[in-house]
């Protein structure tokens, strides 16, 4: 309530008029510089291709407007970092678009984590493929910063990150190549300082067609949390202790009503939020790590 969407913008006007009239959306600007002076528009939804993430919420920042950013934040760690210093000199709102971690299950993920019911944290993995078989997808490009480490390996890196509550070491990592130059596949080996360790997997073509799914095991206990992305789809935690067994589902909304819900107070409130630009730096950082860890370089931002 209280907020709309009002305007679109691309590259072909012709997609953004058909896009505009299917979604009600009352503007259509030729530019994504137009849309940026529309002094109406108050914030930017950036979801661009990867490589061109970090060179539209400069853009945006610049222009005043607060912007929700897909994930991956950038290219890479140091774009990152460019980014936020940007968004530091401002007083807008840059939040990372992981939309799982304002939906109630990943709360009572971390609730349960917390409480100590599972004990203390030895292993913490996570999974995240699905099938791409579209060659021409702006997902096999490497010019475009695209990659199943960067559209689907984010996520589980995330999740991790999140529930262990530190940075991670890589340890080891497989990246198998993909159309586009870019991994079709990529799965990593972490160690997380005077804590447990921890894995992920990701692909957008491999034997493993599709897993979206989150593995916490400690001392006392296990919890296993099933499709973190849509949870009224299927979602459950089990959670697996000396005391039994026990399967909690479901939980209320999507995933991304909740975000915009937590986006709208931190832009009308200035309420915090946890996917703010040093949660995308270290999330970045450990992205670039898995990269070098497979022999790879880093994505490089689209020029």
């Amino acid at each position: 309530p209280g907020n709309a969407v009002l305007a679109v913008a691309a590259r072909d006007r012709a997609r953004a008029e058909a896009f505009a009239t299917e979604h009600g959306i009352p503007r259509v600007h030729d530019t994504y510089e137009a849309l940026l002076a529309d002094p109406d528009v108050d914030v930017v939804y950036n979801p661009l291709p990867n490589g061109l993430h970090g060179r539209w919420t400069v853009a945006a920042l610049e222009a005043g407007k607060h912007v929700l950013c897909e994930k991956p934040f950038t290219a890479d760690a140091d774009e990152a970092r460019a980014v936020a210093a940007v968004a530091r000199g401002t007083d807008r709102v840059v939040m990372e678009a992981f939309h799982w971690r304002y939906h109630p299950m990943a709360a009572r993920i971390l609730e349960i984590v917390r409480s100590g019911e599972l004990g203390e944290l030895r292993h913490v993995a996570g999974a995240f493929c699905f099938p791409l078989p579209r060659k021409g997808d702006i997902r096999w490009s490497s010019s475009l910063a695209g990659g199943a480490l960067m559209d689907a390996g984010c996520y589980p890196i995330h999740w991790v990150r999140t529930v262990v509550g530190t940075e991670p070491e890589v340890v080891s990592a497989v990246c198998d190549e993909g159309w586009g130059g870019v991994d079709r596949a990529t799965r990593a080996q972490l160690a997380f300082p005077d804590g447990p360790t921890g894995a992920i997997t990701c692909s957008m073509w491999s034997r493993r067609l599709a897993a979206i799914w989150l593995r916490v095991e400690g001392s006392e206990g296990e919890l296993r949390a099933r499709n973190l992305l849509m949870p009224p789809l299927l979602g459950r935690l089990t959670v697996k202790t000396a005391a039994g067994k026990r399967v909690e589902k479901p939980w209320p909304g999507t995933t991304y009503s909740h975000q915009l819900s937590a986006f709208v107070a931190a832009v009308r409130d200035g309420a915090p939020f946890p996917t703010d630009v040093d949660d995308a730096i270290a999330n970045m950082a450990v992205i670039d790590a898995v990269y070098r860890a497979a022999g790879r370089e880093p994505h490089q931002p689209t020029r």
